[in-house]
């Protein structure tokens, strides 16, 4: 690691990051609920959350597949042996998130618990600025104008 590359973190914040969205959300849930729109669309809501868990369920099995045959870490702190652009990620470069992010938006449309809803984009925001603003440093200053290509063709989130 040279002096342009970021150092690499101890903590994944990522899963931390959802896992305390998550704990939130239903201790939140339970001792200040928030209204929802659940009794006007509530079996739409439902359908809809259920679509996202499975599109959550899609993401992480395909970027976990692809990373693993294109024999590349799945720790969000490790330095990536390979820059993977196949599969989910040639349509988001952060399906991992994306998917983790998707899980509290369906979960808050099956349980009608508006802290999901609340906490998934909080949690997209901090696991961007947290992880994904270096993890793309890194990218770039190991991988060169073949990432920068790539985060051209490629958006962020989606």
């Amino acid at each position: 690691m040279n002096a342009t590359q970021p150092k690499r973190g101890i903590i994944p914040w990522p899963p931390v990051i959802y896992v305390v969205a998550i704990a939130l959300s239903v201790v939140l849930g339970m001792l200040y609920p928030l209204p929802w729109i659940g009794d006007i669309f509530g079996d739409i809501l439902v359908g809809a959350g259920w679509v996202a868990l499975f599109g959550v369920a899609a993401l992480w099995v395909t970027a976990i597949r692809t990373m693993v045959r294109a024999r590349t870490t799945l720790n969000p702190n490790a330095e990536p042996d390979h820059l993977v652009t196949s599969g989910p990620f040639g349509i988001t470069r952060n399906p991992m998130y994306l998917a983790n992010t998707l899980l509290l938006i369906g979960v808050s449309f099956i349980t009608g618990i508006a802290w999901f809803l609340l906490f998934a984009f909080l949690a997209a925001f901090a696991t961007q600025k947290m992880a994904i603003e270096k993890e793309e440093r890194m990218l770039a200053a190991k991988f060169g104008k073949k990432y920068r290509d790539y985060a051209k063709r490629v958006r962020r989130w989606i």
